[in-house]
């Protein structure tokens, strides 16, 4: 019989398991996102989840959230292009 887990080895295997290989999926994403966006718009949204195919984009205010909306079909083709691994379907921008 084992004795109670670390906390630590826990914390580990959780990362290991879960969290690299995620990591290491999605964070060309964001990179890419970054390169396609003019500085402006970059410091005016975040990549907030990526999951299930689905991109969700947060955004500081909506006359940004329109601009995004306005390129959001250019922009996904380039990331579906740059990013086959991730899947993207689709992106979704909200106001927060």
């Amino acid at each position: 019989m084992q004795g109670p887990a670390k906390l630590g080895d826990v914390a580990k295997r959780f990362i290991e398991g879960i969290v690299s290989p995620r990591q290491a999926k999605f964070a060309p994403v964001a990179e890419i996102w970054c390169q396609l966006l003019p500085d402006e718009l970059n410091r005016h949204c975040r990549i907030a989840d990526i999951s299930g195919g689905h991109l969700k984009v947060v955004v500081d205010s909506s006359s940004y959230l329109y601009e995004l909306q306005l390129c959001s079909s250019e922009l996904l083709k380039e990331l579906k292009q740059r990013c086959p691994r991730a899947r993207i379907k689709d992106i979704k921008f909200t106001v927060g």
